[in-house]
C-alpha cells in the first residue's frame, strides 16, 4: 500500500473530490463550485490526488478534466481485504458466543 495514497485520503476535501469524481469526470472549476472551494484550493487538492495516482487529468483546450484511476482503489481494496478477514473471523466467534448465550440449554444437552 502506497503511503501517498493514504496521506491523500486523509484530507476531508480530497475525499469529497473523489466522491464527486465517482459520479463522472469533472473540471477543476466544476469541483471548486460544487464543494464551495476557491479554484486554487481545488487545484492543490487535485495535484495531491494526482501525485498519489488516484486521479488523472485530460487536457481539453484550456480545461483539465479529472477522472478516477481504478488501480490505486483496487490496491487499497486488496490491502483492506487482509483486515476484513480478521474482522470476519472475530465476528464469527462473537456470533458463536452469542448463540451459546441465547441457548444455554442446547449447550447442556450437547455435553450430556
Amino acid at each position: 500500500m502506497d503511503a501517498r495514497v493514504m496521506s491523500a485520503l486523509a484530507e476531508p476535501n480530497r475525499l469529497l473530490i473523489l466522491e464527486l469524481l465517482r459520479e463522472r469526470p469533472l473540471t477543476v472549476g466544476d469541483i471548486a463550485e460544487r464543494l464551495l472551494l476557491r479554484q486554487p484550493q481545488a487545484s492543490k487538492h487535485l495535484r495531491v490526488l494526482s501525485e498519489a495516482g488516484l486521479v488523472k487529468a485530460q487536457v481539453d483546450a484550456n480545461r483539465r478534466i479529472y477522472s478516477l484511476q481504478p488501480e490505486p482503489f483496487q490496491e487499497l481494496d486488496e490491502w483492506l481485504e487482509r483486515y476484513r478477514v480478521i474482522w470476519e473471523e472475530r465476528f464469527d466467534r462473537l456470533d458463536d458466543y452469542l448463540q451459546k448465550l441465547q441457548n444455554p440449554a442446547n449447550e447442556e444437552d450437547r455435553q450430556d
